[in-house]
């Protein structure tokens, strides 16, 4: 068995947001959800699901690295709608992209 040595290792240095980077990220991607929420040209069930969601978001429940990870796995789920415009798939892999930046 090979002995591991400290100049072997390779830690990642994962950065803990600070609380206004968090804010800003959250924010973010409430305006992105807001603006597919309030769009007419967004299927109804979309709206409703995306509504549902912002809701969630905001319930002060859990902590917020809680609820952005929950709203991930929900995001998913919806993007695999084939009914799904392309325009609304790719604002909603912005939204992803953003809460993935939020750390506690």
């Amino acid at each position: 068995m090979r002995r591991l040595k400290i100049k072997d290792i390779t830690i990642l240095n994962w950065k803990m947001a600070t609380k206004e980077q968090n804010q800003e990220f959250f924010d973010n991607t409430m305006s992105t959800l807001n603006q597919i929420a309030t769009n007419p040209s967004t299927p109804r069930n979309i709206r409703k699901n995306i509504t549902d969601l912002i809701e969630e978001l905001k319930s002060e429940e859990y902590p917020l690295s809680v609820r952005a990870a929950n709203t991930i796995s929900l995001l998913d789920d919806i993007t695999q709608d084939p009914n799904m415009p392309n325009y609304v798939r790719t604002s909603l892999w912005q939204a992803v992209s953003t809460l993935e930046n939020i750390r506690e």
